[in-house]
C-alpha cells in the first residue's frame, strides 16, 4: 500500500518487511525485541486507551523522553487518532518545559522515568490545559503505559470502529507533529509538519542507499530532534531493525552488541570517534604505528568516484586488510554507511571512513524543511566530500544574490504556530524559505554549506568573516575540542579554544609535564607554545584576513548541559560571549588602545 500518513508505515511493514525485531530497546541487561506485529499492536492499543481518555483529534501530546520503542508507539499511536505529536528535549529548563507545553496547549505528556516525572508533574494545575503526565518506566503516582494498553484492550471492540474512521479522515496536508526548535538564541518556535511534509521527506531519501530487510541500525540521536526522526522513519520504511539507545554512555556499548549497518551522527560523534582510532593509533609502536598513520595519511587522499591508479588500489587494499578493517571490526564489523548532518564535517574524516569503506552521507537540513534538503546518495554514487550532496528529487533549491540558500518543495513547513508574522519573515511571497544558511551548488548540483548567514561578521577593515569555515579547519587539530572564532568589528580575527583535555592530558604525561586540574594544563607554557604552533599551521590553509592573531585557552569543556552548546550540539555564541566577556575584552584591548 502507498504510505501517504506516517502512520501508514505500520501496514506498510506488515505487508512487506515483516521482522521480529522491527523495535528493539535495552532494558537493564537485556534487548527486547518488538515485532512488526507487536509495533503495530502497542501502538494501536495506546491510540485506543487515549481515546478512552478522551483524546480528540487535533489534541497537542508530548514526549520527553530518550530513544527507546515505547516513543515511537507513542508517535505512530497518536498520528493514526489525528492528535498533534510534540516531542521534548528531555534535557532542557522547566522554564522552557513551562513555554512549550503552554504555547502548544499541551493536552497530556509522557515521560520515561522518575526524575521527569517528579519534574514535571507538578506543572498539572499550573499549565491550563495540562492534565495528566503518563511514564514508561513503573513510576510511584503515575500512569504507567501498561494501563493505557489495559485500557486500549478493555475498550477494543468497542472503539476500533471509531480509531479505523479517523485515520481514514485524516488528509497528508494536516498537521502531526510540532517540533519546537532549541536554536541558539530566542524562544522557542513551534514548527508546524504535516504528513505530507515529513513522508515526501523520508521516503525519498530512502532511495540514497540500499539496505532493508537483512540489516540493523542503532538510534542514539535524540528522537525529538528532526534528523534522527525522519531517519528513524526511513529506517522502519525500509524494513531496516531498529535498537534504541537511551543514553550516550551505551553507545559503544551497543555498537559491539548490536553489530549495526548503519547509524546517524552529528560530526562531533564522528569527530570522537575518529580521535579515538588515532589516539590508539599512537599508542602502538615500530612498524605497526607506521602502517597504522600510513593508511590513514592513504585515506585522507581518497575521493569519491575518483579514478584510482592500479598503486594506489594495491595501497588501499593493503591498507584495508591491515589497518582499516580492524577499524571496521571496532565498530561492530558490519558498519557501511553513517548518515552526518548538523553542521559541517571535517573533509579528512569523510574521506578517511569512506576509505575504510564506512561511506558517510553528508545532509543539510532544517526542522522547518522536514528536514532533509540534500544527501549524498550512496545508490547513485552522487558523493563528494565536503558538500551534502545533491539537492533531493521534488525539493528545489536557488541561491539568492547575498549567497543565502532559499528552497521549497513539498517538505516546507505549515508555518509557525501562533506566529503568522515570523513565518511570513522566512517564506517570502512567492513561498520560497529563507535557510538562513549561505552556500553554493558545487558543480551546479551538490549543496555545499559555507556559513550561517547571521553569523558572518566585518572586520573593521571591511573584510568579513565566515567563522564556521574558520573553526571547522580549528577542529582538525587533535588538541582542539570546541573552538569559537570572534572579532565582529574589530581588527582581526580570534578565537577562544576548548581544549581535547583527554588528548592534552595524554600529551602532557606523555611530555612530562606536571598539572592538578585543567586550568593549571593550559597555563603551562609548553602547552601554550604547542596550540599556538596547531594555530599556526590552520593559519596557512587561510586567507591573510581569516588568520587568528590571538588566542586564549578555556579551562572549561563545552556542552549542552553546561550551556554552550545546543541541544545538537552547535555553538551558542552569544551565551560564550557573554560569558567570556572578560577574556575577549582582555583579548582585543590591546588593538582598540592602538586607535
Amino acid at each position: 500500500m502507498p504510505v501517504k500518513r506516517t502512520f501508514d508505515i505500520l501496514e506498510h511493514c506488515l505487508i512487506n518487511s515483516f521482522r521480529t525485531d522491527a523495535v528493539c530497546g535495552k532494558y537493564g541487561n537485556q534487548w527486547i525485541k518488538f515485532s512488526t506485529e507487536q509495533f503495530a499492536r502497542n501502538s494501536k492499543l495506546i491510540a485506543l486507551g487515549l481515546l478512552t481518555m478522551g483524546l480528540k483529534k487535533g489534541d497537542r501530546v508530548a514526549t520527553v523522553s530518550g530513544n527507546r520503542p515505547e516513543w515511537s508507539f507513542v508517535d505512530m499511536a497518536l498520528a493514526m487518532a489525528g492528535a498533534v505529536h510534540v516531542p521534548v528535549y528531555p534535557t532542557i529548563s522547566e522554564e522552557e518545559y513551562r513555554y512549550i507545553f503552554s504555547h502548544a496547549e499541551t493536552r497530556f505528556v509522557f515521560v520515561s522515568d522518575d526524575k521527569l516525572f517528579k519534574k514535571l508533574a507538578p506543572m498539572i494545575g499550573q499549565i491550563q490545559s495540562l492534565e495528566q503526565v503518563f511514564s514508561f518506566n513503573q513510576v510511584t503516582g503515575a500512569t504507567n503505559i501498561e494501563s493505557i494498553y489495559a485500557l486500549g484492550i478493555e475498550h477494543e471492540e468497542e472503539l476500533s470502529p471509531k480509531l479505523d474512521e479517523i485515520k481514514r479522515s485524516i488528509g497528508e496536508d494536516e498537521m502531526v507533529t510540532m517540533i519546537y526548535t532549541s536554536g541558539t538564541t530566542g524562544i522557542p518556535k513551534g514548527v508546524m509538519l504535516s504528513h505530507r511534509n515529513l513522508v515526501s521527506n523520508f521516503t525519498t531519501h530512502a532511495n540514497n542507499f540500499e539496505l532493508g530487510i537483512g540489516h540493523k541500525a542503532i538510534s542514539f540521536l535524540p528522537l525529538c530532534h528532526i534528523f534522527e526522526r525522519i531517519v528513524n522513519y526511513n529506517f522502519l520504511y525500509k524494513g531496516i531493525g531498529v535498537y534504541y539507545v537511551e543514553t550516550l554512555a551505551q553507545i559503544m556499548p551497543a555498537i559491539k552488541e548490536v553489530q549495526p549497518h548503519i547509524f546517524c551522527g552529528v560530526p562531533r560523534v564522528l569527530e570522537r570517534v575518529y580521535n579515538s582510532i588515532l589516539t590508539k593509533g599512537k599508542q602502538l609502536t615500530g612498524i605497526k604505528k607506521w602502517l597504522f598513520f600510513w593508511a590513514v595519511d592513504l585515506g585522507r587522499e581518497y575521493e569519491h568516484n575518483m579514478k584510482m591508479s592500479p598503486l594506489y588500489r594495491l595501497k588501499l587494499a593493503i591498507a584495508d586488510k591491515l589497518i582499516y578493517s580492524k577499524w571496521r571490526a571496532g565498530l561492530g564489523g558490519n558498519l557501511k554507511i553513517v548518515v552526518s548532518g548538523g553542521a559541517a564535517l571535517q573533509p579528512r574524516i569523510a574521506r578517511v571512513f569512506s576509505a575504510a569503506k564506512i561511506y558517510v552521507l553528508e545532509g543539510y537540513g532544517l526542522t522547518e524543511t522536514s528536514p532533509v534538503v540534500a544527501v549524498g546518495n550512496l545508490t547513485t554514487h552522487e558523493l563528494k566530500v565536503g558538500t551534502n550532496g545533491p539537492v533531493l528529487p521534488g525539493v528545489q533549491v536557488k541561491i539568492a544574490e547575498d549567497g543565502e540558500i532559499l528552497t521549497k518543495g513539498p517538505n516546507l513547513m505549515i508555518g509557525y504556530y501562533r506566529q503568522p508574522e515570523l513565518t511570513a519573515e522566512v517564506i517570502d511571497k512567492d513561498g520560497w524559505f529563507h535557510t538562513g544558511d549561505i552556500g553554493i551548488l558545487d558543480e551546479g548540483k551538490y549543496l555545499k554549506i559555507t556559513d550561517r548567514k547571521k553569523e558572518i561578521f566585518k572586520l573593521t577593515g571591511g573584510k568579513y568573516i565566515a567563522p564556521q569555515m574558520i573553526e571547522n579547519k580549528l577542529k582538525e587539530s587533535m588538541f582542539i575540542d570546541q573552538v569559537i572564532v570572534i572579532g565582529d568589528h574589530e581588527k582581526f580575527a580570534s578565537a577562544l579554544i576548548s581544549p581535547n583535555f583527554e588528548y592534552l592530558h595524554d600529551w602532557c604525561s606523555s611530555n612530562q609535564i606536571l598539572f592538578k586540574d585543567n586550568a593549571e594544563a593550559i597555563g603551562n607554557p609548553k602547552v601554550q607554545n604547542q596550540f599556538l604552533q596547531e594555530v599556526k599551521e590552520i593559519n596557512k590553509t587561510l586567507g591573510q584576513h581569516e588568520e587568528i592573531k590571538r588566542f586564549r585557552l578555556i579551562a572549561d569543556s563545552w556542552s549542552p548541559q553546561t550551556g554552550e552548546l545546543s541541544q545538537t550540539l552547535k555553538l551558542k555564541r552569544k551565551v560564550i560571549e557573554a560569558k567570556y566577556k572578560v577574556l575577549i575584552e582582555e583579548i582585543f584591548a590591546p588593538s582598540r588602545e592602538e586607535d
